[in-house]
């Protein structure tokens, strides 16, 4: 694999950074809130259909969070008073998502020290635009990628789009990242290389439950074992 990878792709979120903590901690927060309309079960089954339904709509990340959150209110809360007093509050809990601060995961800035100028280095990230470039001008590595990519979604389609873009075939091409879903799945089934880093919790629609057996793929405990392979 080594000497044949010229482009070193990474994941942003959950890869570089903790994010899905932070997802996961709004979403307790608004059952919480809720809890004199729904229990917390049916509330948060109640959001996760929500999103799903408004992924192709809304996309990835906090800010259509919220528009589903408020779109749960609606539907399960039947007072006006108390509709409108939990839409302010969950705006309120969202401004906050929004403003957290960036916490780099152990080994990332010096991995990606070790790897520039021997590799191509990209960000592939999805999500919401202005979100996603807060979070990578707040990270402070922004200078270390030779490009960006802040993409709507990760399929196959996806991904041909950015080797294209990056005049790069697959087989040149190493993605590392946290979601098998979404980092890696895609990326071996164009034949490029992919490099699962997982992450202490996952979001439910990334998980996967395929076993993944090919020669372009492989796993490691923390990001530095990167260093390894390449």
């Amino acid at each position: 694999m080594k000497n044949l990878i010229k482009i070193v792709a990474f994941d942003a979120d959950d890869t570089l950074w903790d994010n899905e903590l932070y997802f996961q901690e709004f979403e307790r927060e608004f059952c919480s809130i809720m809890k004199d309309i729904a229990p917390s079960e049916v509330v948060s089954n109640e959001l996760f259909s929500t999103e799903m339904k408004n992924l192709h709509l809304y996309g990835y990340g906090a800010k259509g969070m919220t528009l589903c959150m408020i779109e749960v209110i609606g539907r399960l809360a039947k007072n006006d008073l108390a509709c409108s007093n939990l839409i302010a509050k969950v705006i309120s809990l969202s401004h906050e998502l929004l403003q957290m601060p960036i916490e780099l995961l152990d080994g990332v800035e010096e991995t990606l020290f070790n790897l520039k100028g021997k590799y191509r280095l990209i960000l592939a990230t999805k999500g919401d635009l202005t979100d996603q470039e807060r979070k990578i001008e707040k990270s402070g590595l922004k200078d270390i990628f030779d490009s960006v990519h802040i993409m709507s979604d990760k399929k196959i389609l996806d991904y041909k789009e950015l080797l294209k873009k990056e005049s790069c075939v697959p087989n040149n091409f190493l993605m590392v990242g946290n979601s098998l879903k979404s980092d890696i799945i895609p990326v071996l089934d164009i034949n490029g290389n992919a490099v699962h880093v997982p992450y202490r919790v996952t979001w439910k629609h990334e998980q996967s439950e395929q076993i993944i057996e090919h020669p372009n793929f492989f796993k490691i405990a923390k990001i530095s074992d990167i260093l390894n392979y390449i």
